[in-house]
């Protein structure tokens, strides 16, 4: 018989492709129980709350190898022994992804951390990524996508520029922000996902960190606290961006700083006329609803 107080699980509905992912790359996956996924649209804090989930299952260590130790499994070009040394690990396992969840293999055995961040600073950091790419990061993303997909640019040098078509690409040229979002938001309730926002890490690193402790069942010894949450701020992270960086920074003008950039938000405040934010904000108004937007723009208590 069922129980009607069961969760009602996400099913996976779509396979998504880009330049970038490929959600066939869950498909085969093997959850264990206590898994721990990250969950963002790109450039919302993925790094930042992978540090934070590293420091805490290893007891705030020194030269965590975080990008080795938690893949981007739907990443297009990941090398596949990335993902399958996965399988090899002994400690909790946490990985990552980019996939709105309609796109996503949803496990009832992982715990799912959503970082929220509002989306005009998502893509004011992507344009820092994205343009900073060297030849090497436009080889990759473009070699092996079919015949006739559009291929990847750089796109133009001003932020300003980047920000209107990534607005009226809706999220262009990744993928598609608001559903994203939405997709999140509407799973919010389930007993195994936590939603956090940027700007409340920002404010509040230490409590964040015990936010998310507590959510994943972790014990955080207090001896070990204090350099956690040092191991977690920008500063420590900005001299350890190797270890964090994809390929060691490798496909970025000026390695992995370019990666680990500033972690700044509203640099888009002085370039947006008052037009162009009332239009951002009646937009996310009317894709996320009022409390949804609301969310995403300041972050505050965890959404209900």
């Amino acid at each position: 018989m069922n129980d009607p107080a069961a969760p009602e699980w996400p099913i996976k509905t779509r396979e998504m492709f880009t330049h970038h992912v490929n959600s066939a790359r869950w498909n085969d996956f093997v959850f264990r129980d206590g898994d721990i996924v990250i969950a963002t649209y790109a450039k919302s804090g993925t790094t930042w709350t992978q540090q934070i989930v590293s420091q805490l299952i290893f007891k705030g260590a020194e030269g965590i190898d975080v990008h080795r130790l938690s893949p981007w499994v739907d990443n297009r070009v990941m090398p596949p022994e990335s993902v399958a040394g996965l399988a090899k690990q002994t400690h909790r396992r946490f990985m990552k992804t980019h996939l709105p969840v309609d796109a996503l293999r949803f496990s009832p055995q992982a715990s799912y951390i959503y970082i929220g961040r509002d989306g005009r600073d998502a893509a004011w950091s992507f344009h820092n990524h994205h343009f900073n790419g060297n030849d090497d990061y436009f080889r990759i993303y473009n070699d092996g996508v079919p015949k006739g997909f559009p291929v990847l640019e750089r796109g133009p040098e001003d932020p300003h520029e980047f920000y209107r078509a990534w607005m009226e690409g809706d999220g262009y040229p990744m993928w598609p922000f608001w559903s994203h979002v939405r997709s999140w938001w509407n799973v919010r309730t389930l007993p195994n996902v936590m939603f956090i926002h940027f700007n409340d890490m920002k404010a509040d690193l230490a409590g964040s960190i015990q936010r998310i402790a507590d959510f994943l069942g972790i014990s955080v010894d207090p001896a070990a606290r204090e350099r956690i949450v040092d191991h977690c701020t920008f500063d420590y992270m900005k001299k350890h961006a190797v270890e964090m960086a994809p390929r060691g920074g490798a496909m970025f003008k000026g390695g992995a700083d370019t990666f680990i950039n500033k972690g700044s938000n509203g640099r888009w405040r002085d370039r947006l006329s008052a037009a162009e934010i009332a239009e951002y904000e009646a937009r996310a108004v009317a894709e996320l609803g009022p409390d949804c937007a609301r969310w995403l723009a300041n972050g505050g208590s965890s959404p209900a």
